[in-house]
């Protein structure tokens, strides 16, 4: 009868010890699971903030240079599934379908502009909401051109093609049908994205044909006058460093933007 008990006992000791080590398994089996799912979660997330700053980065502007002296080339066509306006984009209807005129002012150089509101309402009415609000007051022109291209492109707040007015907007509007852009044009950069206009916009100094199989580039006006002042006191000068894509070698700065 003792010798019974003491089997029992025992089998009851084991059955225990068996579970226990089950338990255990099964705890560092379900560990295991959830540090692969967190551990995959944080690659791509890393891998989507990497892709992102270099599209944001390479990507403004018409011929998309990347960070190098070569002549300037055009992205591949990437749209996204679904794309839209973001953030507080400035209503299409403050264009009121009309031309408006005004001053840009670079280094003192006092460039005569006109907005047509009737071809590109939703890029002129971001235009005259940013001017009207001082956006573009102690701004620069921080890439210049001079080959494949002849653009000056201005309006980032932080000087270097990675900033914006704090929204994005698109469709494009009143793009040229045979990607020729005269002289005097101006545009609205933007990355690959058609819905990724915001506040950098360029200017054509000489007739350019750019490349427009990701969509071309919104016009939303031109220069009028003082065009050649420009060219003979900065765009003469060229790219610093003798590229021909980058910053101006005369920096330029946005002293004064008026619209009426």
């Amino acid at each position: 009868m003792a010798t019974n008990d003491r089997q029992a006992r025992q089998e009851r000791a084991r059955l225990r010890s068996y579970k226990a080590r089950q338990e255990v398994h099964e705890h560092k089996g379900r560990r295991r699971v959830r540090d692969n799912v967190i551990a995959a979660v944080a690659g791509v997330v890393v891998i989507g903030i990497a892709v992102a700053a270099q599209l944001l980065y390479f990507g403004a502007g018409p011929g998309a240079p990347e960070a190098t002296t070569a002549a300037p080339t055009t992205p591949p066509a990437t749209t996204p599934a679904a794309e839209g306006n973001t953030g507080d984009v400035p209503s299409a209807d403050l264009a009121d379908g009309r031309t408006w005129t005004g001053t840009l002012q670079l280094n003192g150089i006092d460039l005569g502009v006109e907005l047509d509101g009737a071809a590109a309402p939703q890029a002129v009415s971001s235009e005259i909401s940013l001017i009207q609000s001082g956006f573009y007051e102690d701004g620069n022109c921080h890439r210049l051109t001079t080959s494949g291209i002849s653009v000056l492109q201005c309006g980032d707040p932080n000087g270097d093609g990675t900033g914006g007015p704090g929204y994005a907007y698109g469709p494009l509007e009143n793009v040229p049908a045979d990607d020729l852009y005269p002289a005097g044009t101006i545009a609205m950069a933007r990355s690959d994205s058609q819905y990724s206009q915001g506040s950098q916009f360029f200017i054509v100094y000489a007739d350019s044909t750019i490349d427009g199989s990701t969509g071309g580039y919104t016009v939303v006006g031109k220069v009028t006058s003082g065009l050649d002042e420009l060219q003979s006191e900065v765009i003469d000068a060229g790219v610093a460093d003798g590229a021909t894509d980058g910053a101006p070698a005369v920096p330029v700065a946005i002293t004064g933007f008026t619209i009426e």
